[in-house]
């Protein structure tokens, strides 16, 4: 396969996936457990089905798919010591989310793998395309939940009893899936075949457009977290309740929204109230409930969870209830890894190659810190604009994103 057959390959994938769950705002709804989400799933089968990987999936039902022609099994190398790389991403999406955020990375490792056999490369060690399910949390909540879940950073109970906005629990939502609830936990089988994973991501921000370059590694990433808080009131007729007798719950998350902005500014973190659930939700009955969630996070640890305990206090004015449905702490990548993948794309591409911080989560996150060496490279984004149907990379950076990948995973599997 040439390199022009590479580039076609990604090309002729990303018109494939380019109308699943797209809606009429032009992004995307694409959620965990829903038939947009079997589509996916059933699309990256028959990819890996087409290169002849060997598909597997684990306790949480992330997809797994191996490329080993040595002596034996995945796993009969793993017990001598030869575990394997993983590459990949995920297919789900927030809410009228942008068409790149996680594809790329999916879609990317797939062509990674034509991108090696193109070149007549034979790995000695296995080498594996993942596709983690429900990294978005953006049906049920938590973000990474596919690689919570295995590594054990979220139980099962907990992530069973987690709902949608519909009251669908994911127990629930799973069995209506056809999958058994049951299976899921904590994977250490699927987390012993992987000595290294690699993450390709579209960029999230403005930094790869104005360093002028297409492809950079990522450093850390920034601590994170979710928070939910409940307002309490009184429902009534908007029209007879004088304002002086009101109970509205709609006065408390007003005070989160507007300070979310200040407290975060203060401390030079973000923070954001990007979903709220009204109770009854009339437009002429006053609020009896309001439910708001607030993501926050920054470069400083102590900083970003200053900022939530401030909220907090304001809130209990409000006589509300906070609960942290997530937080993950600043996560640093493998350096050794990272530095030899710099290493690797400068003596390819002859440029220097920047390094990069992120808000954003991922799943190379979750598994970096479960203790597997993880490393990530972005993609350049011309909009720096992410979760939104304005997310976007050039065509020619996306190719750019795929042999980068590929020089790096031949150097990790040959070696």
């Amino acid at each position: 396969m040439a390199t022009s057959d590479v580039t076609s390959s990604f090309d002729t994938m990303w018109a494939d996936l380019e109308p699943v769950g797209r809606v009429a705002s032009g992004g995307y709804r694409r959620f965990a457990w829903t038939r947009e989400d079997h589509t996916l799933r059933e699309w990256f089968t028959g990819e890996c089905a087409r290169r002849g990987l060997d598909l597997v999936e684990d306790r949480m039902g992330n997809q797994w798919a191996w490329w080993w022609e040595g002596p034996g099994s995945v796993d009969d190398a793993v017990a001598v010591g030869n575990s394997g790389i993983a590459i990949g991403s995920h297919l789900d999406s927030v809410p009228d989310g942008g068409a790149y955020d996680g594809p790329l990375g999916v879609v990317s490792a797939l062509a990674t793998v034509d991108q090696l056999r193109a070149a007549g490369v034979r790995p000695t060690r296995p080498l594996a395309v993942v596709n983690f399910v429900d990294e978005e949390g953006a049906r049920f909540g938590v973000a990474c939940a596919g690689s919570r879940v295995i590594t054990g950073a979220m139980s099962a109970g907990r992530a069973l009893g987690l709902t949608d906005v519909d009251g669908v629990s994911m127990a629930q939502a799973l069995t209506a899936a056809g999958r058994d609830p049951e299976a899921l936990g904590r994977d250490e089988e699927a987390l012993a075949r992987v000595g290294a994973f690699v993450e390709l991501h579209v960029e999230q921000g403005r930094g790869l457009v104005d360093l002028g370059v297409p492809v950079a590694v990522a450093s850390d990433i920034w601590p994170h977290g979710r928070w939910r808080f409940d307002f309490p009131g009184e429902a009534n007729h908007a029209g007879t309740t004088r304002l002086e007798d009101r109970r509205d719950a709609m006065l408390g998350y007003a005070d989160l929204v507007l300070g979310a902005r200040k407290e975060a500014q203060l401390r030079g973190c973000v923070a954001t109230v990007g979903k709220v659930a009204v109770i009854p939700g009339g437009v002429n009955a006053i609020p009896s409930q309001v439910t708001g969630w607030l993501d926050s996070r920054g470069p400083d640890e102590q900083q970003v969870r200053a900022t939530v305990d401030e909220l907090r206090t304001r809130a209990a004015d409000f006589g509300a209830t906070v609960t942290e449905e997530s937080w993950t702490p600043t996560t640093r990548f493998d350096q050794g890894l990272s530095d030899r993948l710099r290493t690797v794309l400068a003596s390819e591409t002859e440029l220097s190659v920047p390094v990069l911080g992120t808000g954003a989560g991922h799943d190379a996150g979750i598994l970096a810190s479960a203790g597997v060496p993880s490393a990530m490279l972005f993609v350049r984004n011309p909009t720096g604009v992410s979760h939104s149907p304005e997310e976007f990379a050039e065509r020619d950076d996306c190719h750019a994103g795929v042999f980068a990948l590929s020089a790096c995973v031949t150097d990790l599997v040959t070696s």
